[in-house]
């Protein structure tokens, strides 16, 4: 387990974003240390958005072999980054444009897009979800709202991930976002 920098509670370690405030998590290239801003306070190394750290490891075959230097990084098969479907959930009339992040809360209080939902106090300050796994692509889950999360008007069960596919009608409370997924 993790420490969220931000929200202080524990999460997975393979998290990129913390399943409890939706912040997006850097690592330290170096010693591998979760943190804010550009250097890590523990050892000095570079912090590196989640995606970036995860889809790199450090080349110990080349070092122990005498080329490159220690500390050097290169890309494995196994690491190599996948490109993730974008997901945008909008209302134009409201003015809501939210590009989907991996692991992000949906909320009046918590998560990345609380600019959108703040004032309307029928949105949960965590609501809902958002998730992407490279099996059922993805996908929403209600976080025990007090008014609900639906998909195409049906009702969602709490903590019960739900597909989504471009075209679909995610509606959180009282607002209702439309679906897109390139």
């Amino acid at each position: 387990m993790i420490v969220c920098p931000n929200c202080k509670e524990e999460i997975d370690d393979d998290s990129w974003y913390c399943d409890q405030c939706g912040q997006h998590l850097a690592f330290c290239e170096r010693c591998g240390r979760v943190g804010n801003g550009k250097r890590c306070t523990s050892c000095g190394g570079v912090m590196l958005p989640s995606e970036e750290y995860y889809g790199r490891s450090t080349s110990s075959a080349s070092d122990a072999a005498g080329a490159g230097t220690p500390g050097d990084i290169t890309m494995t098969d196994r690491n190599m980054p996948h490109a993730t479907p974008q997901l945008m959930l909008f209302n134009d009339s409201l003015g809501i444009r939210i590009a989907g992040t991996n692991g992000a809360i949906i909320g009046r209080r918590q998560g990345p897009y609380v600019q959108f939902f703040q004032q309307n106090l029928y949105v949960s300050g965590v609501h809902a979800q958002i998730k992407f796994d490279d099996a059922s692509g993805w996908c929403v889950i209600d976080k025990h709202s007090s008014n609900g999360t639906k998909v195409n008007d049906r009702q969602l069960l709490p903590d019960v991930e739900t597909p989504l596919k471009s075209g679909d009608i995610v509606t959180l409370a009282n607002v209702a976002l439309r679906v897109s997924i390139k």
